[in-house]
């Protein structure tokens, strides 16, 4: 049976995939933190609102994943306020895509510093409370990118396959700890960003999934919130393809 309050941690938590965990979490009515580095606060607002009206104990943080040191600072208000971490999900990303003989060295330098940084940042800094406690989930957002590779997604698709590595590495070590790694690698979602694209673009896509459909920001949050569950106590150091058959 699980925690009635447990502490979760979501980054990239005020919108799309984020928010949906968030949501999937507020069923238990966990104690919840949402970070974000939105330019404004009205998604996490929103994503805050919502939680709240679930009866969740809930609070938003801007703060640069890429930034070891305000990592540092949040975690330290978060286990200084509720002792532990219970669950951390690494969901906080970017893409600025473009082929790669056009792609410039700041974009690459700031996708994988979101994308794969921020993993190592939130991870770090989360994972000796979870040593201490001897027990902890966390589940990093990979991508089907970062296992197939995607023409004009360099930057991205190589801080997707370096959280996969990461996933592993870090199981590894902390196994004997009771703490689960895990990650999740999604196809292709019904998000904001793939909505702006332009409709050939989507049909190219669902022409490649088997199941004929794009994914929902709720198909990824249940398995997230499977992997951070009992039920998955058993379960380390995978990669959980979410992709209606995109990739087999």
């Amino acid at each position: 049976m699980e925690d009635l309050e447990r502490v979760v941690v979501v980054t990239g938590g005020s919108r799309g995939i984020g928010r949906s965990v968030a949501l999937k979490f507020a069923e238990e009515k966990a104690i919840i933190i949402i970070v974000h580095y939105d330019p404004d606060e009205n998604a996490a607002r929103e994503t805050m609102d919502l939680l709240e009206r679930r009866g969740c104990n809930v609070e938003a943080h801007k703060v640069d994943v890429s930034s070891g040191q305000q990592v540092e600072e949040l975690f330290k208000k978060i286990l200084s306020r509720y002792g532990r971490v219970d669950a951390l999900v690494n969901n906080a990303g970017i893409a600025k895509d473009s082929l790669l003989l056009r792609m410039s060295e700041k974009d690459w330098d700031t996708v994988l510093e979101v994308n794969l940084k921020g993993v190592f940042n939130c991870t770090k800094a989360v994972l000796r409370s979870m040593i201490r406690q001897r027990r902890g989930s966390i589940v990093s957002i990979a991508s089907v990118a970062g296992q197939i590779g995607n023409a004009g997604q360099a930057n991205y698709a190589a801080s997707k396959a370096g959280i996969m590595g990461f996933t592993k590495t870090i199981a590894r070590e902390v196994a004997s700890r009771g703490i689960t790694v895990n990650a999740v690698a999604p196809g292709f979602i019904n998000t904001e960003m793939t909505a702006a694209l332009p409709e050939k673009v989507i049909e190219s896509y669902l022409q490649q999934i088997p199941l004929g459909r794009l994914g929902s920001a709720e198909d990824v949050a249940e398995t997230v919130y499977w992997l951070c569950s009992s039920s998955a106590g058993y379960i380390t150091g995978q990669i959980i393809h979410v992709n209606g058959g995109m990739y087999m």
